[in-house]
């Protein structure tokens, strides 16, 4: 959505609603462009929009992509709104300087796809379904679509095809649902995304998200839009689970936490280490919240 500039308008799509447990088709075409095309919608308040690019980059590195005030929405509204590419992954970040038009601010990524009617007619063949119907923007089309389970995110295309370097650490968009829907999720996900599971863990320790001794099923999954964590519990989470909406590999998790908080990022969860996987919780100003992990070596 936010990219007039770089990756302004985003789209979501949507389709027809999924029967749990249905057998269905695969959906032949793959319309992913690739994980380094995929942006975590952060909204902030106007105030703090250059205080978090500051901080994400300070964090990770990398570096934001020229921004702007646009209309992002096909409903009228001014943001400002800008790019931020890391190693670690993308963001795409909106301060509104008008009320935020509903229901944008739902969505939680962006996804690149090659074609927007084939994939919006996929998602929708697939379960999910339209929370905004296709739209124009200034450099393509876009559209918001919601999976079994609500969550949204945004698809979108551009006229010319951008090029982007390949991530060095793709990040994982991570979901908390709870058993009514998990299954028919990776179903439909499953059939859109043409995603593989990587590991089905009905045991998952509760020390990895705050409920100890409360094991937990932790779905992971990969496709050509990236990595997807579910997280599938009884939805009784402390305080802030739940909240993230995405997770950041990184090679050095105490170096990257030293430069976090010397960059005003707050420290929400100390690091605790589960499972050859160290991991903590962290707000940057503005309030977006983010898990941080990096794996032991095998």
């Amino acid at each position: 959505m936010k990219r007039v500039t770089l990756l302004l308008v985003a789209a979501l799509v949507g389709a027809a609603p999924a029967v749990p447990g249905a057998a269905r088709e695969p959906v032949s075409s793959d319309f992913a462009m690739g994980p380094q095309y995929d942006t975590t919608h952060v909204y902030v308040p106007v105030a703090d929009f250059d205080a978090f690019i500051r901080s994400f980059i300070a964090t990770f590195g990398g570096k934001a992509n020229p921004g702007g005030v646009f209309q992002v929405t096909p409903t009228p509204s001014q943001t400002r709104s800008q790019v931020v590419v890391t190693p670690a992954g993308s963001v795409s970040v909106f301060g509104f300087e008008t009320p935020i038009p509903y229901p944008f601010g739902e969505e939680r990524v962006g996804y690149l796809v090659k074609d927007m009617d084939g994939a919006v007619a996929a998602a929708r063949a697939a379960g999910a379904t339209r929370v905004v119907e296709t739209f124009p923007d200034p450099i393509g089309r876009d559209t918001l679509v919601r999976w079994p389970g609500g969550s949204v995110m945004q698809l979108y295309w551009h006229t010319k095809t951008p090029s982007y370097p390949a991530a060095t650490n793709v990040p994982e968009s991570r979901l908390y649902l709870t058993a009514d829907t998990a299954d028919a999720y990776v179903v439909s996900w499953t059939r859109f995304a043409h995603a593989t599971v990587v590991s089905d863990d009905r045991a998952a320790p509760g020390e990895e998200i705050g409920r100890p001794g409360k094991p937990y099923r932790r779905i992971r999954l990969s496709s050509g839009f990236g990595k997807t964590t579910l997280i599938v519990t009884d939805g009784a989470l402390p305080w802030p689970y739940g909240r993230e909406l995405t997770g950041y590999e990184v090679a050095d998790l105490q170096g990257t936490l030293a430069k976090a908080q010397a960059a005003g990022v707050k420290l929400l969860v100390p690091t605790h280490t589960v499972g050859g996987r160290s991991a903590a919780m962290v707000q940057f100003p503005g309030g977006y919240i983010a898990e941080l992990h990096s794996i032991a070596a095998r």
